[in-house]
């Protein structure tokens, strides 16, 4: 398991206050929690497509290459690159299967319109697997600004009034434990590591 690693200003800027960059990744989580505090979450949900995001094909032949953006899941052949665009306050997900195929996520803490949302991203992720075998799980990105709660309940399922949990600092212990829960894997096999934003490259 990497060393924790104090939140850099990026990214705290990034948990704690908004920046305008593109992407749901770069929303900031408090001010988005204070709307829902503040009887806005409705019209935030009001954008969820729910049961929304994409599925890979049943029996399609992977690429070689592939762009994942977030609420999305994609897979790539043995010996391709999957590039994850613009990861700011989002987590990364590649599982490396034991033939070298990669099946990636890109788990955004607010959906994207036509997505998936963050708690229903590992299920399609593990779909994606199915059966095959998993060599190791590598979750990559914002981890200082991700409850592992989100994994299991989205920020937009959220009620008004009720209390969404705030990280307080990074988790990767519990964050290694919801990626496994969630993909029916062994914690053993899943490794949490917060990095720089920017793009992710992963070969």
């Amino acid at each position: 398991m990497p060393a924790h690693h104090p939140l850099r200003p990026a990214r705290r800027a990034a948990a704690t206050r908004g920046r305008r960059v593109t992407g749901v990744c770069a929303v900031a989580l408090p001010a988005a929690l204070l709307a829902l505090q503040l009887g806005l979450g409705p019209a935030v949900q009001a954008h969820e497509a729910v049961g929304a995001g994409p599925r890979a094909g049943s029996g399609a032949i992977a690429p070689d290459k592939a762009t994942i953006s977030e609420g999305q899941v994609k897979e790539v052949a043995p010996g391709g690159v999957i590039t994850y665009p613009s990861v700011t306050s989002c987590l990364t997900v590649s599982v490396r299967l034991r033939d070298g195929g990669l099946v990636g996520a890109h788990a955004s803490l607010f959906q994207v319109p036509g997505e998936l949302r963050s708690d229903r991203i590992l299920a399609a992720l593990k779909e994606v697997v199915g059966k095959r075998p998993v060599a190791a799980i590598e979750v990559r990105g914002a981890v200082g600004a991700w409850h592992p709660s989100y994994f299991v309940k989205a920020i937009e399922s959220y009620g008004e009034g009720e209390q969404v949990p705030v990280p307080t600092g990074q988790d990767p212990d519990g964050i290694a434990r919801a990626v496994s829960e969630g993909l029916g894997t062994s914690p053993g096999l899943v490794s949490v590591e917060d990095v720089p934003d920017g793009d992710q490259v992963v070969t």
